[in-house]
């Protein structure tokens, strides 16, 4: 199931789904965290590894989060060339922003590697949907 064949409404619910599928896992791996007790001494410590826990890193932290949320919108108000930038572009950062994850603080917990696992896997589906996705043929690709 790739975009060549669908039809443009499809595609952008398929990719706006994938979106919403992939905010859940970061939210409830979140979630799994605050009942983490290592988790959340680390957090109590104010560092995670060798990176503390500053307004500034939180902020990126937020920022990172808000794009996957904006692609929810994005995906279904954009038209298909910024469509698929934004959903390759976006879908890129967040699975190096997960793959990197697994790399700060020590080992992580199996249910984060689950968790990665899944979030990875989600975003590149969404790149490989985006890449493939051929320009429609009908004028249907603007608001």
């Amino acid at each position: 199931m790739s975009g060549r064949n669908m039809s443009f409404e499809r595609s952008r619910v398929i990719l706006s789904t994938l979106w919403i599928f992939a905010i859940l896992n970061y939210l409830y791996a979140d979630v799994m965290g605050s009942m983490d007790a290592e988790v959340i001494e680390t957090i109590l410590s104010g560092s995670v590894g060798s990176m503390e826990m500053t307004p500034g890193f939180l902020l990126i932290g937020a920022i990172l989060m808000e794009t996957a949320i904006v692609m929810v919108l994005l995906t279904r108000v954009l038209a298909w060339r910024a469509n698929r930038i934004a959903n390759i572009i976006t879908g890129v950062i967040h699975t190096l922003a997960v793959f990197a994850s697994m790399f700060v603080g020590g080992s992580p917990a199996l249910y984060y590697i689950f968790f990665g696992t899944v979030e990875i896997a989600c975003t590149l589906f969404i790149i490989w949907f985006a890449i493939t996705w051929k320009k429609p043929t009908e004028d249907t690709t603007a608001l």
